[in-house]
């Protein structure tokens, strides 16, 4: 008997729940197990108790940013390959803050974003991510 493949499972934290309910429907609608967190704290919970093969983070936002969130994800053992994609509307980054992001390991992406270059990016994390075994979507 042939088992079907689990669902990829991604991670997004963005503070903007109205975001973070596109993000869902738009990525579970291509066969992605999604889960979603509203602040970087939640978000660190959900990354440890799910261990998500790939995670789509906004960067600006209160309290603990997404270099902050990115930086305590990469303190994680089970944590440090996971792709991840930072997502902001801020053109003007300081060179010290895109420097950071690239050393650990994160994709840079700017809003807005059409949701097929929404669902372009989740491949291509998980493509990054070739190891888990996990199927990568419906379409893919």
């Amino acid at each position: 008997m042939m088992t079907m493949p689990e669902k990829a499972r991604v991670l997004v934290v963005d503070d903007e729940p109205q975001i973070t309910r596109v993000l869902r429907t738009v990525l579970t609608s291509q066969g992605y197990q999604v889960r979603t967190a509203i602040n970087a704290e939640n978000g660190l919970r959900l990354a440890e108790e799910s261990r998500p093969d790939a995670i789509i983070l906004d960067l600006r936002m209160p309290l603990v940013d997404g270099l902050g969130f990115l930086r305590r994800l990469r303190a994680q053992h089970a944590q440090r390959t996971t792709p991840v994609a930072i997502v902001t509307g801020d053109y003007f980054l300081e060179d010290e803050i895109s420097t950071e992001l690239r050393e650990l390991g994160a994709e840079l992406r700017f809003k807005p974003m059409w949701l097929e270059d929404l669902v372009g990016l989740a491949r291509n994390l998980l493509d990054r991510d070739g190891a888990t075994g996990r199927a990568t979507g419906a379409t893919h």
